[in-house]
């Protein structure tokens, strides 16, 4: 495992740290196999509000370990089972009920920039730079990730950044809504984004998870949104809300946990 992770906030924030900094933090079967479980523990504890990733080191994630992957990183085949255990880690995280934020310092390609785009917020450093590249390697990219990076960068961009590898800066992966904002300080930035995210009401934010999570797989989503309409009546929230909007005050949701969806 070369994941290691954090609490602040009482629990309720969790930052999962990358942790191979030696390597750039680069993803092997592993690291993903422990991204995979740590989503799965945040739908069995109510308690975490926020995930966020970050790099420890320099970096974010330089990617695959190509070194220690070779031709598994292409294609499962022969008892290999990368890909299916990259793929269970990416829909996890972006199956988490809560939100998500990906904290980008120093190299952020391949995997890291499939990592970073399962997150909800992207925050950067003006140093960051990022890159798909697998015409570097000669592989086929998974169908999964193409698609889901054209969600969130459009077709255009994401054309260009799988055709020519290249490398980009920070400046031009804002443009291609790579990142949401860049920061001088990613700690100082993060603590006013969590406390945001935090006074905010759990249910809604569950909600709206659930149902960009149907959208990602391509589901309708019509059903699931009349459901959750329904269950906001009971979930505590919303006599809170408008009880706060009828005296002008801030709302104080407190600990309303989302396992009332």
């Amino acid at each position: 495992m070369s994941v290691t992770v954090t609490h602040s906030h009482n629990g309720s924030v969790a930052t999962w740290w990358l942790d191979r900094p030696s390597a750039r933090n680069a993803m092997n079967l592993e690291m993903w196999e422990e991204l995979a479980r740590l989503s799965e523990s945040v739908h069995a504890n109510s308690n975490v509000r926020v995930v966020v990733v970050r790099g420890q080191g320099e970096h974010f994630s330089g990617g695959a370990d190509i070194a220690s992957l070779g031709t598994t990183l292409a294609a499962d085949i022969n008892g290999s089972r990368y890909r299916e255990v990259n793929a269970k880690a990416e829909t996890s995280l972006i199956e988490l009920p809560v939100p998500t934020i990906a904290a980008i310092d120093g190299f952020c390609v391949g995997g890291g920039v499939q990592i970073a785009i399962c997150c909800d917020i992207r925050v950067a450093t003006p140093r960051a730079q990022f890159g798909v590249t697998p015409a570097r390697l000669g592989i086929s990219y998974p169908a999964t990730g193409i698609q889901r990076l054209v969600n969130v960068v459009g077709l255009a961009w994401a054309s260009e950044l799988l055709l020519t590898g290249d490398i980009v800066d920070v400046e031009r992966a804002r443009r291609m809504n790579l990142v949401n904002d860049v920061v001088e300080s990613l700690d100082d930035h993060l603590a006013g984004l969590i406390d945001v995210l935090l006074s905010r009401s759990s249910f809604t934010q569950a909600s709206v998870k659930a149902i960009l999570a149907a959208i990602e797989a391509g589901r309708d989503v019509t059903e699931l949104g009349r459901r959750l309409e329904v269950a906001s009546l009971h979930s505590g929230d919303l006599d809170e809300g408008l009880a706060a909007f009828a005296q002008k005050r801030p709302p104080n949701f407190g600990d309303t946990r989302r396992d009332t969806l």
